[in-house]
């Protein structure tokens, strides 16, 4: 599976993404294709590209053992980067894809995610949105199915279940605004 490149940003983040995640199979896979679907979405919705699927190529390596600090991906991939001097707009996107911050106050990390600054936006959607399309091994699914597939990997006693009343409409929200500007029937309506 592979991502049409348009700068050498991007080029680094795929080379980077990798590195760390190859090892790790399905996670590659799934990043390889967020990346994929946040293309057509930056292409789509006159977004940043070149942030858009940077972002989503990063997005998960704080999975990786040499990246793996706090145990909390988010915030140990935005830490990672941060500290290699990526952008930003890059790293705080990373730290707080798909509603990290709901799982990080659960878990005792919302002060040290909160210095990584929340962008609201599009471009912080269509992230989201994008990793909330692609299930575990880069295949597309619906935000319903993924939701329902990372609630059965986590279990039922798991941070991201308890905090599910806030984080589970929250990404209903950003598929539903996503798919508003795609002009594609809104998720909101339909439930998890």
């Amino acid at each position: 599976m592979s991502v049409q490149t348009r700068s050498s940003f991007v080029t680094a983040a795929r080379e980077i993404a990798h590195d760390l995640l190859a090892p790790l199979g399905d996670r590659w896979r799934h990043s390889a294709g967020v990346a994929a679907r946040a293309g057509e979405l930056a292409d789509a919705l006159e977004l940043d590209y070149d942030t858009l699927v940077a972002t989503a190529w990063l997005h998960d390596i704080g999975y990786a053992k040499p990246v793996l600090v706090s145990g909390f991906h988010p915030l140990d991939g935005a830490d990672h980067l941060a500290g290699r001097g990526w952008p930003l707009a890059v790293a705080a996107r990373v730290a707080h894809h798909s509603g990290a911050r709901f799982v990080a106050v659960a878990r005792g990390l919302g002060e040290r995610l909160a210095a990584y600054p929340y962008e609201e936006g599009l471009l912080s959607d269509a992230l989201t949105y994008a990793d909330q399309t692609v299930g575990p091994t880069g295949d597309r699914v619906s935000p319903a199915a993924r939701h329902e597939e990372m609630l059965r990997r986590h279990g039922p006693g798991s941070l991201n279940a308890r905090v599910d009343h806030l984080r589970g409409p929250y990404l209903l929200e950003v598929a539903d605004r996503v798919e508003r500007c795609l002009g594609l029937k809104p998720a909101l309506g339909g439930h998890f």
